[in-house]
């Protein structure tokens, strides 16, 4: 199937060949009748990735001083390189879908193949999307007008936290798509609408639904506009629909608002707030936030949890379900908004001229006939050989490109195949890395006799089953930490590995850096028992984001720390017996973790995310027999007390030498680098510390 993506990089527009997207869990797939280009959300996409690299960043200011602090703690290269392969990252554009039903995941009972649905997939032959993300097209609306909901959904949350009253009147400026639909609806509201832009065309078009509608120019002060209509006393409300980087929109807007009036932005506009222009008359301004409620919450649209209708009246997915209503009723009129049926295909006429359009709504028209629904698409031919491990990598994620694709280069190794669950994120890895096939289709990797080995960089929620499902496949299996997520996952992960004779490793890759292993092998010698201090001054993450969720991150002790507690058992050699954990209330990454192990040696693990980011992101201390090694961000180690002074140099987390190994062990028949056993221990040890931090308690391993 074909999908339109943006590359930033090179600023190209491009229709991508891709395997169409996999079923999901609470998610339908639908074939692409129409899309809508949403022209001021793409013009800025398309320009942006044809600037060049100093008109990108004066663009995105806010963006340096992430970039230089990623310098002070990482060097240079490595930010470099970070930089470079995000622009590299191209992005799918469109957001306003319209088509049919043609898949559907078992738990989704509301929607079945054959239903014409709405939703905010991109442009794209097929797409897979959340169940909240799709609304049902009443019989009477066509594809080329229901294409308009999601859209007109955007406007109308915007007038939503506008709150109208019948009779006000509210002003929008900016008359592209969303301030002429959302003209409309403001008009079926009862509201006098009174619309403001620079295009004559758009006023005219404003005129004719109902909208008192004016042009912008030299000769014409919109403030005085208002101030005559209403008699001096001012607009009720301001709805910002218009697209600019100048600050006189916002002082205009409060300008023409009366007393209490409120200003909403739906927009792109200069925010150089005048302060005494809203201090006067107490002006209340909001940011209005896409569709509406659920938007961005990962509960509500990947989860599908919905809010209940007597808490949250109009969600993203009810106002869909409202535009749609409006559209079958005539209240909201959309043929005239239509500036062209353009072939799928033919999707250049669209973009190449897009900086310069006039166009009010461009739609994207599908051969539904013409679409290939493959799961798998072949970019070269493979070549199978039968000594050196022959891999099918299961995830495309940032990961997956920066560090595992990479280092996979220097190990000895065929990579066959990638999967990615909606394609394009897999294929675009396939093609830069020289991958014979990009799929969504695991079973087309767990069921290829060639694949040997599987490598999986999935979200941490998944990383157990597929495991399971890997070793039982007869696969070899690198998975990137945590393991499991829970203790009976780390069972049936035990009973699959017993049964088997696959390998099993997991991403603990700081015990392979050359700073790790020369420690190791200065202390490996002693008996006695040693003391480490391990930090990770992690930095913060926001609440919302899924690695803090316990369902599919685990937390960051789980997900992050697990990474100190397999360091801190390289370094002793010894199984940890017992586990407690404190932390600034019941966080999980603000934590300092005791390790108890059976030969008497202890760890301490400070998993902080409060640190400055000036400071070292990982730092290890050894103290043993009088004397202590000190590993600094896996850049520089100092000896004290040992005839070696220590190392530096680039920084080594290990990960080359991990995949080296591993592949290596693959070839060669030899064991696994790092031992089961200590790959469960280590994993229970995580789950324990998270137990013991509910608990305050002691934790028994």
């Amino acid at each position: 199937m074909k999908q339109i993506i943006q590359d930033l990089n090179s600023g190209k527009t491009i229709l991508e060949n891709i395997p169409a997207p996999a079923i999901k869990r609470g998610h339908v797939v639908i074939q692409s009748h129409r899309s809508l280009v949403s022209l001021g959300t793409e013009r800025m996409l398309v320009e942006f990735g044809k600037a060049n690299y100093l008109e990108k960043v004066r663009q995105q200011p806010e963006k340096v001083k992430q970039v230089l602090d990623k310098i002070k703690s990482d060097g240079l290269r490595p930010t470099i390189e970070a930089v470079f392969r995000k622009l590299g990252e191209p992005l799918p554009l469109g957001y306003c879908n319209a088509g049919e039903v043609i898949e559907v995941a078992p738990d989704v009972k509301e929607f079945k193949v054959g239903d014409r649905v709405v939703s905010n997939g991109p442009h794209a032959e097929i797409i897979c999307v959340p169940k909240n993300l799709v609304a049902k097209i009443p019989e009477n609306v066509s594809y080329d007008h229901a294409v308009f909901t999601v859209i007109g959904s955007i406007g109308l949350q915007g007038i939503r936290l506008l709150e109208p009253k019948f009779g006000e009147t509210v002003v929008v400026t900016g008359l592209g798509l969303i301030g002429l639909l959302a003209g409309q609806i403001l008009v079926a509201n009862g509201c006098h609408t009174i619309g403001f832009d620079f295009d004559n065309s758009k006023v005219e078009l404003a005129k004719s639904f109902g909208i008192d509608a004016y042009q912008i120019n030299e000769n014409m002060n919109p403030v005085s506009v208002i101030e005559e209509i209403t008699q001096s006393q001012g607009a009720d409300a301001v709805l910002i629909t218009a697209s600019t980087k100048s600050n006189d929109v916002i002082s205009q807007s409060a300008q023409m608002c009366r007393k209490n009036g409120k200003i909403v932005l739906v927009g792109v506009i200069g925010l150089n707030i005048n302060r005494s222009d809203f201090y006067k008359k107490e002006i209340s301004f909001q940011v209005s936030c896409s569709y509406g409620p659920g938007r961005y919450d990962e509960n509500y649209e990947e989860k599908g949890y919905d809010y209940p209708i007597s808490h949250v009246r109009w969600t993203e997915k009810r106002n869909f379900q409202a535009i749609l209503q409006a559209i079958s009723k005539n209240q909201i009129k959309v043929e005239k908004l239509i500036s062209e049926v353009i072939d799928f295909e033919n999707y250049n006429i669209v973009y190449d001229n897009i900086a310069e359009s006039k166009s009010i709504a461009s739609v994207f028209k599908y051969d539904i006939t013409a679409a290939e629904i493959s799961k798998s698409i072949q970019l070269r031919e493979y070549t199978y050989d039968p000594k050196l491990p022959n891999v099918g990598i299961i995830g495309a994620g940032q990961f997956t490109s920066s560090t595992v694709l990479p280092n996979l280069k220097k190990a000895f190794c065929n990579v066959a195949s990638i999967a990615s669950s909606k394609g394009l994120s897999g294929t675009l890895l396939a093609k830069k890395f020289g991958i014979a096939e990009s799929t969504t289709a695991l079973d087309l990797i767990l069921n290829n006799e060639e694949i040997n080995t599987v490598i999986i960089t999935t979200r941490h929620n998944s990383h157990a089953e597929l495991v399971v499902k890997s070793l039982n496949a007869g696969k070899h299996v690198f998975v990137e930490k945590p393991l499991a997520l829970t203790n009976s996952e780390l069972n049936e992960i035990e009973i699959a590995y017993n049964n088997n004779n696959g390998k099993l490793m997991v991403g603990f890759n700081r015990r392979f850096s050359p700073f790790s292993l020369e420690a190791r092998k200065i202390i490996s010698n002693s008996k006695i028992p040693i003391n480490i201090v391990l930090t990770m001054n992690a930095g913060f993450i926001p609440s919302e984001h899924w690695v803090h969720d316990p369902e599919i991150g685990g937390g960051r002790i789980i997900g992050e720390a697990c990474h100190m507690i397999d360091l801190a058992t390289f370094f002793i050699g010894s199984k940890i017996i017992k586990v407690t954990a404190n932390g600034i209330s019941t966080s999980s990454d603000n934590v300092s973790i005791l390790l108890h192990y059976a030969n008497g040696s202890n760890a301490v693990v400070n998993y902080f995310s409060n640190g400055s980011k000036a400071y070292s992101k990982e730092r290890i201390e050894i103290f043993s027999q009088n004397k202590t090694i000190i590993i600094d961000n896996f850049k520089r180690s100092e000896y004290y007390g040992y005839k070696s002074s220590g190392m530096s140099k680039s920084q080594d987390k290990g990960h080359a030498f991990q995949f080296k190994q591993f592949m290596e062990s693959v070839a060669l028949g030899t064991s696994s680098p790092i031992p089961f056993h200590e790959l469960l221990n280590t994993s229970r040890a995580a789950i324990a510390a998270v137990d013991s931090l509910k608990s305050n308690t002691w934790i028994n391993i």
